[in-house]
């Protein structure tokens, strides 16, 4: 019979972990879903919330209960869960690992156009990732014919298909690109064929104690305020350069930045992004070219860098999807509701937000795209 220690649930530290959690709940409503953060609105509010919701189910999942010393590969996002600039053409997968352990990756691209693995510093105890360690894409590992691979993690070098870690690594994140006219995170069923494992085997894990749920809820709350009240709200003059501050308009003078210092970012990725403010009846007609280059798409974000609802709308374009000019140039039309063109990226009704470019391992300087606001009814008749 189980003993009776209802007399100790206040010393728990389980207990207090949960308590600290509620707090935490109650700081972010107070001082980060507010006018501070351009939260101004009920739906700027909304957006700020729903962030929270998908922080919460993301920490629960891939923080709780992580275990650097017999990490697994979990889905990071999805139609379900958005965070930190999600992808509908991408797959991400995240690992929570020891700096000091030595792991084996096997994994298979599984028809993918782009795979890359990258360890991320800083990125321990739940806290968000603060740049890029090192990083390898799927040039620079050995592939069999049936699309298989296998990659060691380790401090110490290897001689081939070895991913470096560090005193300040803290997980590795993948990324699996597909252009196919279908968004490939639409479909929750399609998974990478994907594992991790320690060289050495530490044996079994015991159960969550006491300690180990208050460590988990400490991760967790880590890492909801990392992605919300702790989170950079960084001043125009200290972004990436392939940042606008122009709204409605792209600085397309710098490509060639490196993305190390960022967190979650694709090193092989060039950006742009640009803020976007259209009423009803406006859109914005975004023109240019794509580079030669391994992958390529526009994606819109709202401000909390969470893309809207995709799976029966299209709030992105890929190469793929992309009908083209008998030049090879585009004309992509953003806007609130449909302007009877095939180039249209929905907003699903918000005014405002964010437009984000990828151009993967360009193999040539990208041609700039151009901007121009016309009237959704004048759309179809710019059409070359």
């Amino acid at each position: 019979m189980a003993r009776d220690d209802s007399q100790a649930d206040a010393t728990d530290a389980a207990a207090r972990a949960y308590a600290d959690l509620t707090a935490v709940l109650g700081e972010i409503e107070a001082g980060y879903i507010s006018p501070d953060r351009g939260m101004h609105t009920s739906a700027e509010r909304s957006a700020g919330r729903f962030l929270l919701a998908n922080a919460l189910q993301h920490g629960f999942q891939c923080w709780f209960d992580s275990d650097p010393k017999r990490p697994m590969f979990q889905r990071w996002l999805g139609l379900k869960k958005k965070l930190l600039g999600d992808n509908p053409d991408a797959l991400y997968y995240g690992a929570i690992v020891d700096p000091a352990g030595s792991y084996r990756i096997r994994g298979n691209v599984h028809g993918a156009c782009y795979t890359s693995f990258s360890v991320e510093t800083g990125a321990q105890e739940g806290h968000i990732s603060k740049g890029v360690i090192s990083s390898m894409n799927d040039t620079q590992f050995d592939i069999a014919a049936d699309g298989s691979y296998e990659i060691i993690a380790s401090p110490e070098p290897q001689p081939r298909n070895w991913l470096r870690l560090e005193p300040d690594a803290g997980s590795i994140t993948t990324r699996h690109y597909w252009e196919w006219e279908r968004n490939v995170a639409t479909d929750p069923t399609f998974h990478v064929p994907l594992w991790i494992e320690p060289v050495e085997d530490p044996g079994p894990a015991a159960p969550m104690d006491d300690a180990a749920i208050a460590a988990g809820i400490q991760r967790v709350i880590n890492f909801i305020r990392g992605v919300t009240i702790d989170f950079p709200d960084l001043p125009p003059e200290v972004m990436p350069s392939w940042v606008s501050n122009v709204v409605n308009q792209f600085d397309n003078s710098a490509y060639d930045e490196s993305n190390a210092e960022i967190g979650y970012a694709a090193v092989d990725n060039a950006y742009l992004q640009a803020r976007y403010e259209l009423d009803p009846d406006q859109a914005l007609i975004m023109r240019g070219r794509f580079p030669r280059c391994r992958f390529g798409n526009v994606v819109l974000w709202n401000h909390r860098l969470q893309t809207p609802p995709y799976r029966y709308r299209r709030v992105s374009l890929n190469r793929n999807q992309v009908r083209y000019e008998k030049d090879g140039s585009f004309a992509i039309a953003v806007a609130q509701r449909d302007p009877g063109v095939p180039n249209w990226i929905d907003t699903a009704g918000l005014p405002t937000g964010m437009i984000f470019w990828r151009f993967l391992l360009p193999e040539e300087p990208v041609p700039p795209v151009t901007t121009e606001v016309v009237a959704v009814d004048a759309v179809n008749a710019l059409n070359r």
